[in-house]
């Protein structure tokens, strides 16, 4: 036999554990289906021990032997659960408050919990560090084969109540139980993983989630959705061919609006593009097409607000200039996108409406399908 512990334990709301390193549950659950209620031992890796004292120092032994030792008639109290330490284990007052390392090993114990003047220190409730103590607990560890708890001796009325309560616990779930929870829970933060998911998609859509066209598209398809959805749905079911007009429609449209239009380099790639023809030089060089425009001192310098109004000196040239690349795409429809998308920055904070309603104006085909 060798004595692990051999104290005063302090005590907080008739309660101290033995624990590892996992959380344990609540006192239902502890007790959940045992037939003792001083001893909980329902909850993995844990023993909930329960005393007659509410506050203050209780004398506690705790002994590891090899094999079962003999019953002591001293004690008025006599439980026996089975226990599997799991990882470091030590014996722990309420809220931390006394800490006891315990040597066990993660292997199969029973565990003898025996106490004395359980109903003596129940009616003193608290016991000041100055008072005699009153109630005193032996735990007895030893390996042996897991087993049902036990009530091998009851005395005093405390006892008697704790292990009514405790019968009267529905036992704890199965592993296959658990494990059917757990399999719930995960399908249900799936199910919300999945909702959240779509929700920020309608959200990045302009309301509704987009068809399989243009979630491929995605790009500025997505953004000019943020700002005109049923402009999106009705350009995504025009005819390819009406899609490309509109596309080089609004590009020269930008262009005017960003007083490039009469630019003279600039002027050959807009009619280039009406022609569907590749563009002139420097256009077959996205580079040089950004370095001529940007320190080109012919190239008008206007300033535009961005769309969140948070930025009032965007150059309203550079916004306009990407429209012209866009209408260039081997997609009309995506070609369309690009080309709104670069205007409505162009056009700036509160006007793309102005925009996308000359379209509508432009292009009876667009009335049509809305209506």
């Amino acid at each position: 036999m060798r004595t692990l512990v051999d104290d005063e334990a302090w005590v907080h709301y008739g309660q101290i554990y033995v624990q590892g390193e996992q959380d344990f549950g609540g006192l239902s659950e502890c007790f959940g289906g045992q037939d003792n209620g001083l001893c909980g031992a329902a909850s993995p890796g844990t023993l909930y021990l329960i005393t007659g004292l509410h506050t203050g120092r209780v004398g506690f032994t705790v002994e590891l032997h090899d094999q079962a030792p003999p019953l002591d008639d001293t004690w008025e109290e006599i439980v026996e659960v089975s226990f599997h330490p799991e990882g470091d284990t030590a014996l722990v007052g309420w809220g931390g408050e006394g800490f006891w390392p315990l040597d066990l090993r993660e292997s199969d114990y029973r565990v003898r919990y025996c106490a004395i003047r359980m109903d003596e220190a129940r009616e003193l409730d608290t016991r000041m560090d100055e008072e005699t103590q009153v109630d005193r607990y032996l735990l007895q560890f030893w390996p042996a084969p897991p087993g049902p708890d036990r009530v091998l001796r009851q005395t005093s009325a405390a006892a008697n109540y704790w292990h009514g309560f405790a019968r009267e616990q529905p036992p704890p779930p199965t592993p296959e139980e658990k494990a059917e929870v757990e399999r719930r829970v995960a399908l249900e933060r799936e199910r919300e993983r999945e909702q959240a998911r779509i929700r920020y998609e309608e959200w990045e859509w302009g309301g509704h989630l987009p068809g399989e066209r243009l979630r491929r598209l995605g790009g500025s398809a997505k953004s000019v959705a943020k700002l005109d959805r049923p402009l999106v749905d009705t350009l995504a079911e025009v005819d390819p061919a009406t899609q490309r007009e509109i596309a080089r429609w609004v590009t020269r449209r930008v262009f005017v609006e960003a007083q490039l239009d009469d630019v003279g380099w600039i002027a050959p790639a807009l009619e280039a593009m009406d022609r569907g023809e590749p563009l002139p030089e420097p256009f077959d060089d996205d580079r040089k097409a950004w370095e001529r425009l940007l320190s080109d001192e012919r190239v008008p310098r206007t300033t535009t607000t961005s769309l969140d109004g948070r930025h009032d000196n965007y150059l309203q040239q550079a916004m306009a200039f990407p429209a012209l690349f866009s209408a260039r795409d081997e997609d009309p429809l995506c070609a369309t996108f690009g080309a709104l998308w670069a205007g409505a920055v162009a056009f700036g904070y509160g006007r793309h409406g102005v925009l996308f309603g000359e379209v509508r104006q432009a292009f009876p085909a667009i009335a049509e399908h809305e209506s």
